[in-house]
């Protein structure tokens, strides 16, 4: 499944007019976006229709976590408005995992969120109730966990993703967010990288928001993203 780096931009938008002014402006240089949990509850299914009424792919992260049933019923549903990738939350559990995989029809694909970018040791051993010393450990536990459950892939940060790389393989989807160009700000973010660092990291897909979409000049933006990628793979080549 390996063969380069793509990037999906996140439409963190509020309405579907921001979002499609967004669209508009990045036109073909953007093909594949991440509709998330701000945009979809201000507008539901809506965008996604739009998106894909004009040939973009979408990435549907509302990171379900919740009872099998409830979420093999929301992959279902998911599925037939054309999403190409969805997430749940690896912390949902085996049984949850399986039963979103079931929900799925078509040509979606189910991704675990291991640890979230904004979280670091301290922040995930208070979830936890326990020390963490590595999120790197943590990580691959998870993704294990999802690989055994049926997900095609998972979502972590770059600082992670050689290590679920190297025990996954090629087969398996690597999606990194967290992108930020060099001297951007991080923001809310905790564990971030930039676009060369997650491309040798060995990501699949790059999910990049912010730091595009709220540029002065968004495609300006984009397009230096994808020249920095493009320089990472021939160097890499």
């Amino acid at each position: 499944m390996r063969g380069g780096a793509g990037v999906i931009v996140a439409l963190d938008a509020a309405s579907l007019q921001e979002a499609m002014g967004i669209v508009d402006a990045l036109g073909d240089d953007a093909d594949f976006y991440k509709v998330g949990l701000e945009l979809y509850t201000a507008v539901g299914p809506e965008v996604i229709a739009k998106l894909t009424d004009r040939k973009k792919r979408v990435f549907l992260d509302l990171k379900l976590h919740d009872i099998p049933n409830t979420v093999m019923r929301a992959t279902r549903a998911a599925s037939v408005l054309g999403v190409e990738l969805l997430t749940v939350h690896a912390a949902g559990g085996a049984e949850m995992i399986q039963a979103a995989r079931e929900g799925l029809s078509g040509d979606a694909r189910l991704l675990a969120v291991t640890v979230l970018t904004s979280m670091d040791p301290e922040d995930l051993g208070t979830l936890w109730g326990r020390r963490v010393e590595s999120v790197p450990e943590e990580v691959l536990r998870l993704a294990e966990l999802a690989r055994a459950a049926g997900a095609h892939g998972v979502v972590s940060a770059a600082s992670e993703a050689p290590r679920v790389r190297a025990l996954m393989g090629d087969d398996f989807l690597l999606v990194v967010p967290g992108i930020r160009p060099a001297g951007a700000d991080r923001q809310d973010q905790k564990r971030v990288a930039t676009p060369a660092h997650a491309v040798s990291s060995g990501a699949d897909f790059l999910v990049i928001g912010r730091p595009v979409t709220r540029a002065h000049d968004p495609a300006a933006a984009l397009r230096a993203v994808l020249a920095e990628i493009a320089g990472s793979a021939r160097r890499s080549a």
